[in-house]
């Protein structure tokens, strides 16, 4: 059974690349465009990983990251952002990893492999 991954990132392309890259790996993907209903969807979806953006338009990532771990704490979430100013954010510290992104995936790919291997 293919593991189901849920990213949520405001940027459609992002969202896009990520959903095709990964869905080549072997991995189901579910997409949000942000927190919007977010708790409930994982609730409904059961994704065995999260990859979520910190910053967008109407979200903050970091936030929503609290969110996630005060209702499914050992749900693994790898925080993927453009910037890297944000690993040093004390809150950053809830998740699993921190990944660059990047249009190379590799780096990714591999957090995620790690994370689901364990689960």
């Amino acid at each position: 059974m293919a593991k189901k991954i849920l990213v949520v990132d405001d940027e459609a392309h992002i969202r896009l690349l990520y959903a095709e890259e990964l869905t080549e790996e072997g991995y189901e993907v579910i997409t949000a465009e942000g927190g919007d209903g977010l708790l409930e969807r994982i609730e409904q979806e059961k994704p065995g990983l999260v990859v979520l953006d910190i910053k967008m338009v109407d979200y903050n990532g970091l936030d929503l990251l609290q969110d996630i771990r005060n209702k499914f704490y050992d749900l693994p979430v790898i925080l993927c952002s453009a910037y890297d100013t944000f690993k040093d954010d004390m809150k950053s510290i809830a998740a699993d990893h921190y990944v660059i992104k990047s249009f190379d995936l590799a780096e990714l790919k591999s957090k995620i492999a790690e994370l689901l291997a364990e689960a």
